[in-house]
């Protein structure tokens, strides 16, 4: 083959080699255009075509008369693209200004917040929430680049009101406790779905009659309780721990005859705003989570059983120990004071361990034990709220031989402070329980009810006779010759119980103590029954005197707010009703402060020291209202009173209550014959005890507009 002939073909090889690759080309185009056409073009469809969650609304949270608790709040947040920009120095500027007009920052803040971005950065945050107008300003400059977002957080109107009830959410808006948690489902609704496309940039768009399905937005819940009661409640349980220097506190407020939550309040608290900053410790609602032995509040189920059972007369006379202590089956039994010869409602009313003990004794142990179970121990209340124990109650063959006299008086037994006040609603609404709840209905995003809670009987837990016998008995705790004096309300009438109990830590009974009162009002027609517990309280150990007073505060102002509840006003002369103004001289600023508040006395002070060295008017004048009363402080020798003693102050024109006061911190204690108004004592005033030792008073009624009131430090 010539040398022409051999390059001719080669050329002719190379010349068909090249036109194979757009042949090639043109057989794969045919291929997937017409023979595997369809086919790629849905799979690209269904890569390009991609779904967003349109996200439901969470339902409100209302209290009983529709102020908003919880709500929905839209947060607007305003980034940039830098790369995205078209006209990047005129954009800038644009929305750089824009945001200027509607934040407190000026344009070139902004600015300098672009140009000292990380060159990379596709996401440069300029504000992370801006006004609903700063927002649909920045939406109509139509700027490419400009990433415009919603986000939606839960708002609590008002903060840490009712922080326990209603909880809080985490970052995925999921309720973590409270309300928030038990009614989450309803409450969260359930999201809806949008179609969208995406750009070979990977970026989504909407596109006209693209399928979606709507949100079905969550439900609303409707609570009893009362945002004005809830409100006292936790500033008079806040006070009162600071004033008696307590660890904690829980309130509960509940209507007798329905079962409905009016305020239920714990204290260390939290705000609900603020997830982050909230300590595990504080986000436990202690009322209905913690269980503790109940103390002389149990001595309810001795009184209800001994009654119906007939194991007690009520002109029964029982005689106590000189010294206060008895031994049953090896143990001591101890009264708080030797109290002598009682009867059976001075038995309740004074509370005396002894005694109850003995009542309780005479009691088959599985009759005792019906009896407690009836009322509601040792089984959850099933209160429409998370994290609830059941307390317990042992049974029968579980005692040992002084498990009756003990459990009593309140121990060896465990209850939540819920089921301890749901047993008192119970005496006050005629021997009938009552399940307690929060939620009373259940509404749509239009109004519409979708569930209305209505109250329910748990069972009945004595005979109405037997209530009918009991509630005066109740009534005499508060009274100046019962343990509750300090819960008394001028002109209204009051039932309940104190409860002190030892507290058991490391396995063994400690030197600490939680104080409970627990009560009702008014006693002939109640309508709020009302307990309140302190942890270690350091002013005193006694319910009366710590829980007591703040219950007087509470029940005070609430039964303030309507017209249903009438207190009867006593009549007497005017000047008869003009407060005494008391022997101040050689007490120390706290005493002679908090006693003349108690009298609702106005004062002025003036010198330098810690007691007061004069006043002005005298003791034993009635106060005219018109100048304050004049205090003078000073010092006094500090040799005067020695050691572990203690100066005994003048008594004379206080009631009981402002007595018990004045001694209690001065180390004293008290001891009453008759009641109302003091006007003699031994020892006299300015005599020297011991601390521990007992001061005698005897008092006579006197108007009640006299007796004065407690007022928070």
């Amino acid at each position: 083959m010539s040398e022409r002939s051999s390059i001719m073909g080669r050329m002719f090889l190379l010349l068909g080699l090249i036109l194979l690759l757009p042949a090639g080309i043109l057989v794969q185009m045919l291929r997937i255009n017409i023979v595997e056409g369809d086919g790629f073009r849905e799979l690209w469809s269904s890569q390009a075509i991609d779904y967003v969650s349109i996200p439901a609304q969470r339902g409100h949270i209302y209290d009983v008369n529709g102020s908003v608790l919880a709500t929905n709040t839209v947060i607007y947040r305003a980034a940039l693209d830098p790369h995205s920009l078209n006209n990047r120095e005129a954009d800038i500027t644009k929305i750089a200004e824009t945001l200027s007009r509607h934040t407190t920052r000026s344009a070139q803040f902004y600015r300098n917040r672009i140009q000292n971005a990380p060159p990379r950065s596709k996401y440069v945050v300029l504000e992370r929430q801006i006004p609903v107008q700063a927002y649909e300003d920045l939406s109509e400059l139509n700027i490419h680049g400009l990433i415009l977002e919603e986000e939606y957080r839960r708002n609590y109107n008002f903060e840490s009101l009712a922080a326990h009830v209603i909880g809080f959410m985490n970052h995925n808006m999921d309720g973590m406790a409270g309300l928030e948690a038990q009614y989450n489902d309803i409450l969260r609704g359930n999201d809806g779905v949008q179609q969208v496309r995406k750009d070979r940039f990977n970026q989504i768009f909407a596109y006209v009659g693209a399928p979606r399905k709507l949100p079905e937005q969550g439900y609303s819940l409707h609570t009893t309780i009362n945002a004005q009661i809830q409100a006292i409640v936790e500033e008079e349980l806040e006070e009162g721990i600071d004033r008696h220097r307590a660890k904690q506190g829980t309130v509960i407020v509940m209507a007798p005859r329905s079962g409905a939550i009016k305020a239920m309040a714990n204290f260390p608290t939290f705000n609900p705003n603020s997830p982050a900053t909230i300590q595990n410790e504080n986000r436990r609602n202690f009322a209905v989570s913690d269980m503790i032995e109940p103390g002389s509040t149990f001595k309810i189920t001795t009184a209800i059983a001994a009654v119906e059972q007939n194991a007690v007369q009520f002109d029964e006379q029982f005689e106590t120990p000189e010294n206060g202590r008895t031994i049953i089956h090896g143990q001591t039994m101890r009264d708080h004071n030797p109290l002598g010869t009682l009867n059976f409602t001075d038995v309740i009313a004074r509370s005396s361990n002894i005694a109850t003990s003995e009542i309780a004794m005479r009691l088959q142990p599985d009759t005792f034990y019906q009896y407690a179970r009836n009322l509601g121990f040792g089984t959850p209340t099933q209160i429409d709220l998370p994290g609830e124990r059941g307390g317990r109650l042992q049974r029968p063959y579980e005692w040992s031989r002084v498990t009756l006299p003990w459990m009593s008086i309140g121990y060896e037994v465990h209850a939540t402070p819920l089921q301890i006040l749901q047993a008192y609603a119970a005496l006050a609404n005629n021997g009938v329980m009552m399940k307690p709840y929060v939620v009373q209905s259940i509404t749509d995003e239009f109004g519409n009810i979708r569930q209305q809670r209505k109250p329910k009987t748990v069972r009945r837990v004595a005979k109405k006779e037997t209530i009918e016998k009991l509630i005066p008995v109740f009534e005499k705790v508060v009274s100046d010759s019962g343990t509750a004096g300090w819960a008394a309300v001028d002109g209204l009438r009051i039932a309940g119980k104190t409860g002190t109990a030892q507290k058991y830590i490391d396995g063994r009974y400690q030197s600490r103590y939680r104080a409970t009162f627990v009560g009702f009002f008014p006693v002939e027609k109640p309508e709020y029954a009302i307990l309140v517990l302190l942890d270690e309280p350091r002013t005193s150990i006694f319910g009366g005197f710590t829980a007591g007073s703040i219950f007087k505060q509470i029940a005070t102002r609430v039964s303030g707010l309507g017209n249903t509840i009438q207190r009867s006003t006593p009549q007497g002369d005017i000047a008869d009703q003009k407060p005494v103004i008391p022997h101040l001289r050689g007490l120390n600023n706290e005493e002679a402060a908090t006693l003349l508040r108690m009298k609702n006395i106005p004062f002025s002070v003036s010198g330098k020291g810690d007691f007061v060295v004069q006043q002005s008017p005298a003791a034993g004048e009635h106060f005219n209202g018109n100048t304050p009363l004049q205090l003078e402080f000073g010092a006094l020798a500090s040799d005067s009173i020695p050691e572990g003693y203690a100066e005994i102050p003048d008594l004379r024109h206080l009631n009981m209550r402002q007595a018990t006061y004045l001694l209690l911190s001065r180390g004293l204690n008290l001891e009453t014959i008759g009641s109302g108004t003091v006007y003699s004592q031994f020892p006299n005033a300015g005599d020297l005890m011991q601390k521990g030792r007992t001061v005698t008073v005897r008092g006579r009624a006197q108007s009640l507009n006299q007796t004065g009131s407690i007022a928070s430090n």
